[in-house]
């Protein structure tokens, strides 16, 4: 099909739309059954009138919404459209009756029932059908309005949405030097103390890094996925202080489904490591516990650390990053609290939505 073949389909199947000729078909009919108390053609005949006045004028609305493409200036559009269909109607009427005369001519030369049905159907076609035009086109400036509105809903929703993944980015970006230099840290200690653990320590670290490093970038990663970053850290920190560190995990959920934000546990885990476990000169443990249930996942991080005597001054970039990219994340249904823990340590609770991966 030609462009100018499309283009006329596209015209036809605007002016005569399934919503437009129905409304027009109905009130014809409306219309017709009314005149036709009063006329003293059949009712059939009444109708055929006034069904084809009412579709003559939906063309010609039809016509002048799209033609001529510019208009004089200081002429709208809808006032053309109006005016086209209050002039077809008595064209219309014209021709009809010219049609259907014997002799040629219009009522006006022949006078009686045929003069009254003219004037009938002119004077209440041109007195209704304009202003079925007027309702016409402020449904259809009410329905743009509308659709225009969602539209910029819509692009504003993708904007919003682009300007959170910014920020997510953003904020994981900073976690990167964050988490890596104070790893580092704990590395060049061993190396400046000559320690024989070092070697060892290093290449922990390095398997560690090559695991943990690419999934930084991501938005979501299955929580079994953070659970192994967390051991690995774990592991990796109690071969520089095997005597002061011990953990247990345990995890009451269905890790491979469930995702969570990346680095998400495990900063809380360096965090009691770095400001909990480092400052304590006795043994100390972490206990991770997570769980699924009701469509939220609770994860809580223990520590029997200084607690928050030594750690207040310590508590910032790490939680208050995690704490933005949860609320940029999950919104108001992630929370992140922390407390004391008797007779010493302090206690990390994490709850957020459970979202699932697609099976």
């Amino acid at each position: 099909m030609t462009n100018n073949g499309k283009n006329l389909h596209h015209a036809l199947s605007q002016t005569f739309g399934w919503r437009r000729l129905r409304i027009t078909l109905i009130a014809s009919l409306v219309w017709g059954l009314v005149l036709s108390l009063v006329f003293e053609s059949s009712t059939l005949s009444v109708l055929a009138r006034t069904l084809a006045i009412g579709l003559i004028a939906l063309a010609v609305f039809g016509l002048f919404e799209r033609w001529p493409q510019h208009l004089p200036a200081g002429l709208a559009r809808w006032v053309l459209q109006v005016l086209g269909v209050a002039i077809s109607v008595p064209l219309t009427v014209s021709v009809y009756y010219l049609a259907t005369s014997e002799t040629g001519v219009l009522p006006f030369q022949e006078g009686g029932t045929r003069l009254m049905g003219f004037m009938i159907l002119t004077v209440t076609g041109m007195l209704f059908a304009p202003w079925f035009a007027m309702a016409a086109l402020l449904r259809q400036r009410d329905e743009s309005v509308r659709s225009q509105a969602r539209a910029f809903e819509r692009e504003r929703g993708q904007l919003e949405r682009a300007a959170v993944d910014a920020r997510l980015r953003f904020l994981q970006a900073q976690i990167q030097p964050h988490f890596l230099f104070n790893t580092l840290a704990n590395v060049r200690e061993l190396v400046a103390s000559r320690s024989a653990q070092a070697p060892m320590v290093l290449d922990r670290l390095i398997t560690y890094l090559r695991a943990a490093v690419p999934r930084l970038d991501e938005a979501l990663i299955p929580l079994d996925r953070e659970l192994e970053l967390v051991r690995a850290y774990l592991e990796l920190m109690q071969t520089r202080m095997p005597d002061r560190l011990q953990f247990s995990m345990e995890t009451l959920a269905d890790s491979e489904c469930v995702l969570c934000p990346p680095i998400s546990i495990l900063t809380l885990v360096e965090n009691s490591v770095r400001h909990g476990i480092d400052p304590s000169e006795e043994a100390c443990r972490i206990d991770i516990e997570v769980s699924v249930d009701a469509g939220r996942c609770d994860v809580t991080v223990s520590d029997s650390g200084v607690g928050f005597t030594s750690t207040v001054s310590g508590l910032g970039t790490g939680l208050s990053t995690l704490r933005e990219r949860l609320q940029l994340a999950y919104g108001s249904e992630a929370t992140l609290d922390l407390r004391e823990r008797q007779p010493r340590g302090v206690v990390a609770a994490l709850t957020f939505p459970a979202r699932r991966t697609v099976a």
